[in-house]
């Protein structure tokens, strides 16, 4: 089964987490499914950019973002060459770390 490695983020997982990823699912539904409370404003429809990470190993083991993300990633903070929506790269077999940014872009907090 493929780990998805979590870098610390100040407030999602101040340690970092390991998690055992899902072939098929996405890094925002595992991440989720396993209690990091990573931004997903539009409900993980490829809406928005709040689930906006960097996948800092296994990028080239990952399908190509779709035209739809491409745009998206446009309007992302802290873009860089690595960028995804992590509502869209599905886990397959390989392991992955991720760093998901200090910042978001997030009209309306899913957190009150």
């Amino acid at each position: 089964m493929p780990k998805v490695v979590f870098m610390p983020h100040h407030d999602i997982c101040p340690e970092g987490a390991i998690v055992e990823g899902n072939k098929g699912e996405t890094v925002c539904e595992a991440a989720l499914r396993s209690g990091l409370r990573i931004e997903h404003a539009c409900e993980m429809s490829c809406a928005c950019t709040t689930c906006h990470v960097h996948v800092r190993e296994g990028y080239d083991t990952l399908s190509e973002p779709d035209e739809l993300e491409d745009d998206y990633l446009d309007k992302a903070w802290g873009v860089d060459p690595d960028s995804r929506l992590s509502c869209q790269v599905v886990i397959e077999d390989e392991d992955l770390v991720i760093e998901i940014p200090r910042y978001t872009i997030n009209m309306v907090s899913e957190r009150h």
